[in-house]
């Protein structure tokens, strides 16, 4: 069976990131971003959102376990900082509804979505620009980086939260990363 690992950056929706999995029947456990990654057994990582960037712990190790990664919201941008990328304040700044349009219906990860879907985001923080290696795959009249992926590395980022009720198809984004890590095996 799959394992999918949470890692909890701090966030106040990191429980429903677990319990998301749980409820696709994927085997999941939550893990503090203070854990070495060579004391987690997964084959894929989701890194959860959080308060702050400079309390990520070392969620970058975990871009080195040769498995599957989405970062959620802060996860993202963990991503895009550790990859070289930028991230700065959003204009937008708290939760909102928002209409985000997918750019590469082939994604792996958010392609299915496509054309567009709603969802729930916080644009406090975001990734202002892609690192090296990465494509945009969504956008938003908010946010002009919603979602990234390097398909190559199997490193995913989405903006929004896919683990609320607010967002539309997020147990869908959930199933499209599962099948990512039973893919990767």
């Amino acid at each position: 069976m799959t394992t999918i690992v949470v890692v909890d950056n701090g966030g106040q929706f990191t429980h429903l990131e677990g319990r998301a999995l749980d409820d696709i029947g994927v085997e999941t456990g939550i893990v503090e971003n203070s854990t070495p990654a060579d004391e987690v057994d997964a084959d894929g990582i989701v890194l959860s959102g959080g308060p702050d960037i400079n309390e990520r712990g070392r969620s970058g190790e975990y871009l080195d376990m040769g498995v599957p990664v989405l970062g959620i919201c802060l996860g993202m941008q963990i991503i895009a900082d550790e990859y070289g990328g930028a991230v700065g304040a959003g204009e937008y700044g708290g939760y909102a509804d928002v209409t985000v349009t997918i750019d590469d219906e082939t994604d792996p990860l958010v392609g299915s979505l496509a054309p567009e879907t709603r969802v729930w985001a916080s644009h406090a923080d975001q990734v202002t620009a892609l690192p090296d290696g990465f494509d945009r795959t969504a956008t938003s009249d908010v946010c002009e980086i919603e979602a990234m992926s390097d398909a190559e590395r199997d490193l995913y980022g989405v903006q929004w939260h896919p683990e609320v009720a607010h967002t539309e198809r997020g147990e869908e984004l959930f199933a499209n990363f599962h099948a990512i890590c039973e893919s990767d095996d």
